[in-house]
């Protein structure tokens, strides 16, 4: 019987040591993967990060184009594009970007029920690293005063 305990005790340590390695193993072989990926990902680089519309009437809508160039070393795939508010909307490349090659995000503010200064900020999630951009749409929404 002690003989039987001993020999569950000692197969019980070989275990746990040969998992314990297994696993650094496994997560060595995923650091390095992701320094890889990270080196080799792509870049999303930006001509303005953020446009200033200026002025505009209550009820006017605005939009810009936010140009980028992927300037890494993998094609860029844009997942998503969300605005901090219903009334700005984003469009973006569905295909992916080649290294080198630029693109386009495409913002829509409809100022319909909006007043004063506006910072609208678009989140572009994509395949970088990190994986999520910021660009800022700011400008000043008045109105005019009827004449008494």
């Amino acid at each position: 019987m002690k003989k039987l305990f001993l020999y569950v005790i000692v197969a019980g340590l070989f275990f746990t040591t040969a998992c314990n390695q297994t696993g650094q193993r496994a997560s060595a072989a995923v650091s390095d993967a992701g320094n890889t990926s990270a080196t080799n990902a792509p870049v999303m680089k930006f001509e303005k990060e953020t446009h200033d519309f200026g002025k505009i009437t209550e009820g006017a809508k605005v939009s810009y184009a936010f140009k980028f160039t992927n300037t890494g070393k993998s094609p860029l795939i844009i997942k998503d594009a969300i605005a901090t508010c219903g009334c700005t909307k984003p469009e973006w490349p569905t295909a992916p970007i080649p290294p080198g090659a630029s693109g386009e995000i495409k913002v829509t503010f409809n100022s319909a029920g909006k007043m004063g200064l506006q910072d609208k900020q678009i989140t572009i999630t994509s395949n970088t690293v990190p994986a999520q951009s910021m660009v800022h749409l700011i400008g000043e929404v008045t109105t005019t005063t009827p004449n008494k």
